[in-house]
C-alpha cells in the first residue's frame, strides 16, 4: 500500500506541477489527478487492521467495523483476514491472503510459532496464515492478543452471541470520493 500510494501521489504531483504552469485552466484540468491521488490513498493507504485491548477494528474504505474480543468466534484467512462472529463474518480490506508468488516466497519460519488456533489437522495452515503475508501477519497479531485475553480471563468464552459489533459507514470518505469522481468526470467530459 505505501508503494502504490506513493507512486500514485508522485504521478499526481508531477501532473499537478505541469498543470499549475498553465494557469487556472490548467488547475481545473488537474482535478482528475487529484481524484486519482485521493482514490489511491482511500483504497490502498487508509485501510488498516487495528488491534487494541478492547477490540479489533477493520478500517475498510466503505465502513469501519469494531469487533469486541468477546464477539469473536474464530479468525479465518482463506481469502483475506476475516473475523467470524455468531451473526456475521467481517473481512479486512487491508489484509488479503497471498497470491501464488507470496506463497512461493514463504520460508519455514513464516509457518512456525503461530498461536495454537492457527493450526488445522496435522499442524497444517492455510497460505493466508503465513506471517509473511498481509493476512497472516494480521491474523497472528489478532490471534495472539485474543489468546492472551482469554488466558488472563479478560474475555469470557461463550459470550460471543450477546456482544454487539459496531459497523460505521465512512460517509465523509465516500462523499469526498463521490464529489471528486463527479468533478473529474465533468472535467474529462467537458
Amino acid at each position: 500500500a505505501p508503494w502504490l500510494t506513493g507512486f500514485v501521489w508522485l504521478l499526481a504531483a508531477a501532473g499537478l506541477a505541469v498543470a499549475a504552469t498553465e494557469g487556472p485552466a490548467g488547475l481545473l484540468s488537474a482535478v482528475p489527478l487529484a481524484t486519482l491521488a485521493y482514490m489511491g490513498w482511500w483504497l490502498a493507504w487508509y485501510p488498516a487492521v487495528v488491534v487494541s485491548d478492547r477490540e479489533v477494528t477493520l478500517r475498510n474504505p466503505l465502513a469501519t467495523i469494531s469487533v469486541p474480543w468477546a464477539a469473536l468466534v474464530t479468525v479465518d484467512t482463506r481469502y483475506a483476514l476475516t473475523l467470524v462472529t455468531p451473526r456475521r463474518k467481517y473481512t479486512a480490506w487491508a489484509a488479503p491472503a497471498p497470491g501464488i508468488i507470496g506463497v512461493h516466497r514463504a520460508r519455514p519460519e513464516h509457518a512456525t510459532g503461530l498461536p495454537e488456533t492457527t493450526y488445522g489437522p496435522a499442524a497444517s495452515i492455510r497460505p493466508g496464515d503465513l506471517t509473511s503475508s498481509d493476512s497472516g501477519a494480521a491474523a497472528y497479531r489478532v490471534r495472539r492478543r485474543w489468546a492472551e485475553l482469554l488466558a488472563a480471563g479478560s474475555v469470557e468464552p461463550g459470550s460471543a452471541g450477546s456482544v454487539r459489533v459496531r459497523v460505521r459507514p465512512n460517509w465523509a470518505l465516500i462523499g469526498a470520493a463521490a464529489v471528486l469522481l463527479a468533478a473529474a468526470g465533468a472535467v474529462v467530459l467537458a
